[in-house]
């Protein structure tokens, strides 16, 4: 499998305590923070559920 890099972009204030949680699961804890992440269905299923609050790359 691949790697997928997220940076986080917009801040958790605001957002429900689950998405928070999601986003240091994830690894984010700052705006403009970047994690190089394995591309699994479980880091997919995290990635979707705080989509708008993150960027996603395809890394190779």
């Amino acid at each position: 499998m691949g790697s997928v890099k997220v940076t986080q972009v917009r801040s958790p204030i605001g957002r429900q305590s689950d998405q928070r949680a999601t986003l240091i699961g994830l690894g984010l804890n700052k705006i403009g923070r970047s994690r190089e992440l394995e591309d699994t269905p479980a880091v997919r299923g995290m990635i979707a559920k705080v989509g708008h609050l993150i960027e996603v790359e395809e890394v190779r």
